[in-house]
């Protein structure tokens, strides 16, 4: 009896192993702090007791991994809110599931000792931007807050170049800063700067770092397990953050040892979301009206067509 014990214990830790779900994760930009719960997850083992095998993957075009997902080609896309509603809106088969990062991390970002001393001075001065589109919205709605227009300020396109434009003068703010990270930056560079936030300024709170899935998909059976693991990276990372930033950093040295993602982590650990697979309703459909009211999409989608609550 103990001997048939034993091999059908094996037979069934062979038949766990076996089963692992494989599961793509297409990441939105090169891995940083934002990512830290992904990370996490995958060196602390919480995906394999999940029965997962999870594959992150860092995109070479930031705009494609949404548009594989939809295409089938991948399971899971980190994007973002404001991507989402936009991608709905152009067809794209797509919803949100989870949350990593659940408050903005956007910011419009000038010069400690620059000449901007307030969102009203912006007048008559030039603004950098990467992306145009939400970018706009988020910089009209602020100025906005302040009795400004678009037409009273100059947009200028520096592509990813955010710091180095305002370091150099070429720009007097920029639009589409990460506030835990280019911060961080112009501070490490000795140009600190300081931070405005739409959020306090005219636009909804919105969930910066999102999971989002093929809709088709949404009911797979690897979706709460790998919530589950993102939740306990989560709870992990609060409890230990500094034992948390060596399994991060050691997971990849040669890009994540260095000062910027140090003060970068410590930034971010606030902003992680606390449960993962919750979703605030009334959140996305404020934010959706706000995108409408904005021009970027033509109307208010029903909030189930493009947002999943695993479990429910």
């Amino acid at each position: 009896m103990k001997r048939f014990k034993l091999l059908l214990a094996s037979l069934l830790f062979s038949s766990s192993t076996l089963a692992a779900d494989p599961v793509t994760v297409l990441l939105d930009w090169f891995i940083n702090p934002d990512h830290a719960q992904l990370i996490i997850a995958q060196q602390k083992g919480f995906f394999d007791e999940q029965g997962l095998s999870v594959e992150l993957i860092e995109p070479a075009d930031p705009s494609l991994p949404p548009k594989m997902v939809a295409a089938g080609k991948a399971d899971i896309a980190i994007s973002y809110q404001p991507q989402l509603h936009v991608q709905v809106a152009e067809g794209l088969p797509l919803s949100r599931f989870g949350t990593l990062v659940s408050t903005p991390l956007n910011s419009l970002v000038v010069l400690d000792d620059g000449p901007i001393e307030s969102l009203e001075s912006l007048k008559g001065r030039k603004v950098g931007f990467s992306v145009g589109g939400f970018e706009d919205a988020l910089l009209k709605a602020m100025l906005e807050s302040v009795s400004l227009t678009l037409d009273d300020i100059e947009l200028v396109n520096v592509n990813f170049s955010l710091s180095p434009a305002l370091i150099t003068g070429q720009v007097d703010a920029v639009i589409g800063a990460y506030r835990n990270f280019e911060l961080n930056q112009l501070d490490i560079e000795g140009h600190p700067g300081r931070a405005y936030y739409p959020e306090e300024h005219g636009v909804p709170a919105f969930d910066e770092l999102i999971l989002i899935a093929n809709n088709e998909s949404l009911d797979s059976s690897w979706m709460l397990p790998f919530l589950n693991a993102i939740e306990r990276a989560t709870i992990f990372i609060i409890n230990h953050p500094d034992e948390a930033w060596e399994v991060f950093r050691d997971s990849n040295p040669d890009m994540l040892d260095n000062e910027l993602n140090r003060r970068a982590w410590r930034d971010t650990l606030t902003r992680f979301a606390l449960r993962p697979a919750a979703l605030d309703r009334q959140r996305y459909e404020n934010f959706a009206a706000f995108m409408q009211s904005q021009g970027l999409i033509d109307s208010v989608p029903a909030l189930n067509s493009y947002t999943y609550e695993a479990g429910r």
